[in-house]
């Protein structure tokens, strides 16, 4: 590893606008924002991929190749990541730093305690919580109704025993009420400071955030709890982005983690902004497939921000592509030109979701080693059909070298279309035709059914006059439906929409449909069971 501040020295920040931690990470300093912002934007590339399977696709590590290989054929560039969960990385994906040859580093650190911002934002989110029973315990002077606080408790964990709770049991303790967890990445706080665009939009968006309603059926707000300059004092430092770099020395701002399939899955406003500013091209991700995270990259960080994406580009396998033709995940190894075939669906639907954004993509075929060369051949050739530009990614294995091909036809795309980015639907449309337009040309679906609690919801948000907000969509990551194993490309299904709730602060409206959960359990054989730490401090298993 370089020093920081060598690595800082690449994109031109003075080693005052850092601030240390350690030799190898370092927070960017708000002087920085002062010194650059009237610096023209460079352009914006988004990372997404077709649905997950268990193979893995390498979306993160695909934009960590990709970046560095554009760095080696000369373009300056900066990758804007967001920060790993705890959850995940001890649960069913180990690390999330890429892998092989394409990897941010140092990978332990940074999918561990990196510089503390999710615990920042876990004890913002547990003070407001704190904070709501006590005031109810201290006599309740603004009416709070307790059944319904719908401000739960955090933790950065897969813990599924604490999906529902019961809370002030015992003598002395507070009001006895239901109440629950969610995973951190999911909490209301993390969306807020990763689209918060400075401290003083971090409090008034804290201040929006509604923890609950009083016996008259009003709104109750983390402002009127007087809970926001203790919860921004928490954050304080967490609001500022981190610098790290690649194996290959390239400059990567990692902020924000919120998951894309329980929020909205993109790294912060304020980095990527930053990143804009620091480097020619910025290439950055959003989680999951494209009807998850691309769509709410488009439809909410960039409306909200005023970015404007310049292209993005879509990873497939071909694993993947036969998992979604039918191929057992015991058996993607061996050759399968009929699940191939049909699972090429998959690829198509992500290919025209994108173009209805009106942003330019290329597709990227991550290569794995026992990949057939008639299989690859297959895959880009049906790019070709689709008049989409492909090109294959060795970059686990060759690091930027191996991603040269995927950077050149990259910088063609830029040359030679432009983005007519716009959002997908109007924010002026009523909630349930935003929801029903999203199923309907991004998932492909016939219809959405929503509950009678999720229409009591969505008649109280509309009455609370929040309305115009756009949709943050809940959702399996497996399936274009609401239902995991409905794979490939499905059209004609029906969305079941089981809860809506209002998320003030961060300026959305999340859906939650089928069985999604915002707390997440582990599987039977989590990857916590399969890690070692030696002596000297050496950890192994991770990724």
């Amino acid at each position: 590893m370089k020093p920081i501040m060598e690595v800082a020295g690449l994109i031109g920040v003075e080693e005052e606008e850092l601030e240390l931690y350690g030799r190898y990470k370092a927070k960017l300093s708000s002087s920085l924002w002062e010194r650059v912002k009237s610096r023209p934007n460079g352009k914006l590339v988004l990372v997404t991929a077709m649905n997950p399977t268990p193979a893995g696709e390498g979306k993160t590590l695909t934009t960590i190749g990709l970046a560095q290989a554009l760095n080696m054929i000369g373009h300056r560039t900066v990758a804007a990541l967001r920060e790993p969960s705890l959850g995940p990385c001890f649960g069913m994906k180990g690390g999330a730093t890429g892998s092989g040859r394409a990897q941010i580093i140092p990978a332990e650190d940074i999918n561990l305690h990196f510089t503390g911002d999710l615990h920042a934002i876990t004890s913002a989110h547990n003070l407001l919580a704190a904070m709501i029973d006590n005031h109810i315990y201290q006599g309740n002077t603004m009416r709070l109704d307790p059944q319904r606080i719908v401000w739960k408790r955090a933790m950065d964990m897969n813990d599924r025993s604490l999906r529902s709770i019961v809370t002030g049991l015992g003598d002395g303790n507070g009001a006895v009420r239901e109440g629950g967890f969610l995973i951190t990445t999911a909490s209301e706080v993390m969306a807020v400071l990763c689209l918060s665009e400075n401290i003083r939009d971090l409090k008034e968006r804290l201040g929006r955030i509604i923890i609950g309603y009083n016996q008259e059926g009003e709104a109750v707000t983390a402002s009127q709890l007087e809970a926001v300059e203790a919860m921004t004092i928490l954050l304080k430092d967490a609001i500022k982005p981190n610098l790290v770099q690649t194996l290959e020395g390239t400059p990567v701002i990692v902020h924000g983690g919120p998951f894309a399939n329980i929020a909205h899955g993109c790294s912060s406003v304020i980095g990527t902004r930053l990143a804009l500013k620091l480097g020619n091209i910025v290439v950055t991700e959003a989680g999951f497939g494209a009807d998850l995270g691309a769509e709410k990259f488009l439809d909410i960080k960039c409306r909200q921000a005023g970015l404007d994406p310049a292209a993005a580009v879509l990873v497939v396998t071909v694993k993947a592509l036969k998992y979604n033709g039918g191929a057992s995940k015991d058996k993607l190894h061996e050759p399968n030109m009929r699940a191939l075939v049909d699972g090429l669906a998959n690829m198509k639907r992500h290919v025209e979701n994108l173009k209805k954004f009106g942003v330019p993509a290329v597709v990227a075929v991550n290569h794995f080693a026992d990949d057939l060369p008639e299989e690859v051949e297959l895959v880009l050739a049906e790019c070709q059909a689709l008049h989409v530009p492909a090109a294959v990614s060795k970059v686990w294995a060759e690091g930027g070298a191996g991603g040269c091909e995927l950077a050149e036809a990259l910088i063609r795309l830029l040359a030679e279309e432009s983005s007519s980015y716009h959002p997908l639907y109007e924010l002026e449309t009523d909630i349930r035709s935003k929801i029903e337009t999203i199923v309907k040309e991004i998932y492909r679906g016939a219809e959405v059914s929503f509950t009678p609690a999720a229409l009591r919801s969505l008649g109280d948000i509309e009455r609370l006059g929040y309305g115009s907000l756009p949709v943050c969509m809940a959702k399996t990551q497996y399936s274009f439906s609401d239902q995991p194993r409905l794979l490939g490309a499905p059209e004609g299904f029906t969305v079941q929409v089981r809860e809506i709730s209002l998320s003030a602060g961060a300026g959305f409206v999340v859906v939650q449909t089928g069985s999604i959960m915002t707390m997440p359990g582990l599987p039977k054989s989590p990857a916590a069971e399969h890690m070692r730490i030696d002596e000297d401090g050496r950890i192994s298993g991770m990724f």
